[in-house]
């Protein structure tokens, strides 16, 4: 048996928005989550970016991709198919994911019903 050492990618929790509320959603719209730029920028997302949305009021788990939505607004906005199964007024976590040889450390976030920030150092 070879005892050189594998390096291996690991996937682990990179953001975290806990606890937002979902504004709107928009059926009619071709897919994503909307995130304030605000939001995007603490959590530190990039427009495109896969993540997974779970709600935290049916359970309904679903990923999609991120767009912006203009800072300050407290905007976040489930759009297209995904709206058929996470709704306004749910309770959502966000979640994106990096791969690392080392350990990574998340940015998570509590968000409070206005979507604003309560504290970043929720588990």
């Amino acid at each position: 048996m070879n005892d050189a050492l594998w390096e291996v990618l690991r996937t682990c929790l990179k953001s975290k928005l806990h606890r937002a509320a979902i504004t709107d959603a928009n059926i009619a719209y071709e897919g994503s989550i909307t995130i304030p730029t605000d939001l995007m920028e603490k959590a530190d997302l990039w427009v495109g970016e896969k993540v997974l949305v779970t709600s935290i009021t049916n359970g309904a788990r679903l990923e999609t991709y991120v767009i912006p939505a203009p800072a300050g607004s407290g905007q976040i906005i489930v759009n297209g198919a995904a709206a058929h199964l996470i709704n306004t007024g749910h309770r959502v976590t966000i979640m994106a994911w990096g791969q690392s040889e080392n350990p990574i450390i998340p940015k998570r976030l509590l968000l409070n019903e206005r979507n604003e920030v309560v504290n970043d150092t929720v588990l």
